[in-house]
């Protein structure tokens, strides 16, 4: 019991974005990020937009909570309600 709440812990904390491709109201291809959940932040917004885009990245829109100013990742977290985070973007 002991070992299976560590590897759920472990995978809680190591979650990534998911990325599913999406065609914008102009026509344009685009990328839907999504960073749902408690262990997520803004940041892997960004840091899964970079790899999916290594030639740099357009933001379209972003729905969910809104971004702080300083925003720190995991530590900066509200751990008590489930954030929506959504970034949608145009690779370059």
């Amino acid at each position: 019991m002991r070992t299976t709440l560590s590897c759920i812990a472990v995978l809680a904390v190591s979650a990534c974005a998911s990325t599913s491709p999406t065609i914008l109201k102009n026509g344009q291809q685009g990328l839907n990020i999504d960073c749902s959940g408690q262990a997520m932040s803004w940041d892997k917004c960004d840091e899964q937009a970079r790899l999916e885009c290594p030639g740099g990245y357009q933001t379209v829109a972003t729905q969910g909570v809104p971004r702080r100013a300083n925003e720190a990742g995991l530590a900066d977290a509200d751990l008590g309600n489930y954030q929506t985070r959504s970034l949608v973007v145009i690779c370059k």
